[in-house]
């Protein structure tokens, strides 16, 4: 009986803690990407993007970088931006760039 529910507990618990991890991988940059229509932009690539995006960057910072998949302009416009705050996000972002080049193969 103790095995039992130890083995139904276990299930229980992967479960609930399984579609966690898919959800992760499920957010503004990935759709961004999947949306992007690029011919490396496989669900499989764009989610690793999105993870590494979820370690690497805010919220507020995702939100920005997903809207650059549709208009790359954007990108450049605050790349030559003479702001800090634009600055300090462009630098987020290249940091962002080198780790999803490292993990996302």
């Amino acid at each position: 009986m103790k095995y039992y529910l130890t083995a139904l507990l276990c299930a229980g618990t992967l479960a609930v803690t399984a579609p966690t991890a898919s959800l992760a991988a499920n957010g503004v940059i990935k759709r961004a990407c999947v949306a992007s229509d690029r011919a490396a932009a496989t669900p499989a690539r764009c989610g690793c993007i999105q993870r590494v995006a979820n370690d690497a960057l805010s919220r507020s910072d995702r939100r920005t970088v997903a809207k650059w998949f549709a208009d790359p302009h954007e990108a450049q416009e605050l790349k030559m931006s003479q702001t800090a705050s634009d600055d300090a996000l462009w630098e987020r972002y290249q940091a962002f760039g080198q780790l999803v080049q490292a993990v996302c193969k």
